[in-house]
């Protein structure tokens, strides 16, 4: 496999998340008309439950992979995600919808996080950052596109085909590396999966100040992103009569986060890490606290400035996510796998479980999305001045 070709199948690997969950969206109108026309406000609960079980799945997919070998974790977890989307496309009954989520997002953790592991077996220092970086780009273009691909597949088969596109796609990916990419871990460099040293990990992590306030940070930032993503199509259709125009609408302010990961590979170099996220979570909390005063007011005339605002909190991620992960990291390098794995984990599930009762507050406006923003805004700057205190001190001790 040329490199070429191995950096289009890993940015494949990758865009499985961004499609199950942003593909989705213009199918959620349809959803709740079907399977809960009671409490349509449930219905982005689809999103979240996918999240919810693509965070549990995060925690085992890297470690069973270094017992197992690449290969089998990914196909394992194709397949669960595949017959997952079968039971969905199948239900008739919102809960047992959302079981199936959780089930395909268990299973959409073996292309994550084995792809990332996949890279680092036949590449290291910078040509490793640079193809990851290529692939990463990649995929940060996929949320522009899904929704309006959800739309054609909507329009011409059906809410319920999209299921059976999520099918498609990881048939096709996981037989191009059945096909053309062989296992990249021998047997000699596997290690047995051990309860105790996970455990032992966990609570070291745990321990260490300043990586214990990340994942917090981390979560907010998180459970921001996916509180957007629950509400930000029923705002589009009930507050600014967008609906049929909402996939392009948000294609193109989703691209800004793919800018701001471009910036922030500039910026993080001059002012570092901790000081890059406070500031934008300093900006966040100015722009959410103008967009709450405002909440009352706005309607279909305002949607010029509810678009900034909506750009900025992608903006927001691409300049913070990264950061805490890279922040969370540094002191764990020589537990780096279960590391990631752990981080990627608890912050996900986390603020997938703060996101999913925000986002059955909607009440035919703004305010709850833009409220809720700027208190966890609030909650992520108050503990990134904090860890600024708490490293002051770490030398000292």
């Amino acid at each position: 496999m040329g490199r070429a070709e191995f950096i289009a199948l890993m940015a494949m690997l990758f865009a499985t998340i961004a499609f199950s969950i942003d593909a989705m969206l213009p199918a959620l109108p349809d959803i709740a008309r079907e399977l809960t026309p009671d409490d349509p406000t449930r219905a982005p609960l689809i999103l979240t439950s996918f999240v919810l079980g693509m965070g549990l799945g995060t925690f085992f997919a890297g470690p069973l992979s270094d017992a197992f070998g690449r290969r089998r974790i990914m196909f394992c977890g194709a397949g669960l995600y595949i017959a997952s989307a079968l039971v969905a496309w199948a239900s008739k009954s919102l809960e047992l919808m959302l079981v199936a989520r959780i089930l395909q997002g268990i299973g959409a953790a073996g292309p994550r996080v084995v792809s990332i592991a996949i890279i680092r077996d036949l590449y290291s220092g910078r040509e490793m950052a640079r193809i990851l970086s290529i692939a990463m780009m990649i995929f940060t273009v996929v949320p522009a596109f899904a929704p309006a691909m959800g739309v054609v597949i909507i329009a011409g088969f059906g809410w319920r085909s999209i299921f059976m596109a999520f099918v498609a796609f990881s048939l096709i990916s996981a037989l191009w590396l059945k096909i053309r990419l062989p296992e990249t871990l021998p047997e000699a460099k596997r290690r047995p999966v051990r309860f105790s040293l996970m455990v032992a990990a966990v609570r070291e992590m745990f321990a260490h100040p300043v990586v214990r306030l990340s994942i917090m940070v981390q979560t907010l930032a998180m459970a921001m992103l996916f509180t957007l993503l629950m509400l930000i199509q029923p705002v589009y259709e009930f507050v600014f009569d967008r609906l049929e125009t909402f996939p392009f609408w948000f294609g193109g302010i989703a691209l800004s986060s793919a800018f701001a990961s471009l910036l922030n590979a500039v910026l993080v170099v001059r002012f570092g890490m901790r000081r890059l996220v406070t500031i934008a979570l300093a900006a966040q909390i100015f722009l959410s606290g103008v967009m709450v005063l405002l909440s009352g007011q706005i309607g279909p005339e305002g949607f010029a400035i509810f678009a900034v605002w909506q750009a900025f909190v992608f903006f927001q991620a691409g300049l913070t996510i990264g950061n805490l992960n890279a922040i969370a990291m540094e002191p764990m390098g020589h537990v780096a796998g279960m590391a990631a794995s752990v981080i990627g984990a608890v912050s996900t599930v986390l603020a997938a479980a703060i996101a999913s009762p925000i986002g059955l507050l909607f009440d035919g406006s703004i305010r709850p999305l833009v409220l809720a923003v700027l208190i966890m805004a609030t909650l992520a700057f108050s503990l990134m001045v904090y860890m600024g205190r708490v490293e002051n001190r770490l030398p000292a001790e």
